[in-house]
């Protein structure tokens, strides 16, 4: 049984961002200012690192009581026994990974459009990530989502929904009242000089 996921704020780590010396050093300090979930991206490092560190990442984030999501790949997070893994459209298909991991694991599939959530909702995903919201320096290629189009998502399916792209403290207002479960950042805390801090003042904002 998938545990219950408080999915408010959801970090995604970037260690070319990041203000910490290392990883595990930022992700305790965003779990320490509140974060909820974790999502450990790596994108330039081999298998057995990406492993080792997971395994790492993973000890840090059930201490805080927070489920450690591996971004794309499906080895990594089942080696590491990371509580889940999120896939995007170019990834392996939502349906494919299921069968993969079993119905123990958190399934999270990005999503651009109501056709993309739909299918991923049929295929068995826990969440949606959606985006990218605005522009964004950490995924310059990905297409812009409309404010429109993410209520139209949130209409149509019942999976908890977390907006990714471009979200701050500036921006993350603009998303309060659209019923939506959480907002995904990733340079609002892992670039911060108090990654803490920033962690704190975004949930305070959100919740407020």
């Amino acid at each position: 049984m998938r545990p219950s996921v408080d999915y408010s704020l959801y970090f995604c780590t970037d260690r070319g961002l990041m203000s910490s010396a290392t990883i595990e050093e930022n992700v305790e300090a965003a779990l320490t200012g509140g974060a909820t979930v974790v999502q450990l991206r790596e994108k330039h490092c081999s298998s057995r690192e990406f492993y080792e560190l997971a395994v790492r990442v993973r000890a840090i984030a059930r201490r805080f009581g927070a489920p450690l999501i591996v971004n794309d790949r499906v080895d990594i997070a089942l080696a590491a026994g990371a509580d889940g893994v999120h896939v995007g459209q170019s990834d392996l298909p939502c349906a494919a990974v299921r069968r993969l991991v079993g119905e123990g694991m958190l399934v999270g599939v990005s999503a651009g459009s109501v056709a993309e959530a739909l299918a991923a909702a049929g295929e068995g995903a826990d969440y949606l990530g959606v985006g990218a919201m605005y522009a964004t320096g950490t995924k310059e290629d990905a297409g812009l989502v409309t404010m429109e189009e993410l209520k139209n998502i949130r209409r149509a399916v019942e999976l908890p929904i977390v907006v990714i792209g471009g979200i701050n403290k500036a921006t993350l207002g603009n998303f309060k009242g659209t019923g939506i479960e959480g907002i995904a950042v990733v340079s609002a805390i892992a670039a911060q000089k108090d990654p803490a801090a920033a962690a704190r003042e975004l949930l305070t904002l959100w919740k407020s």
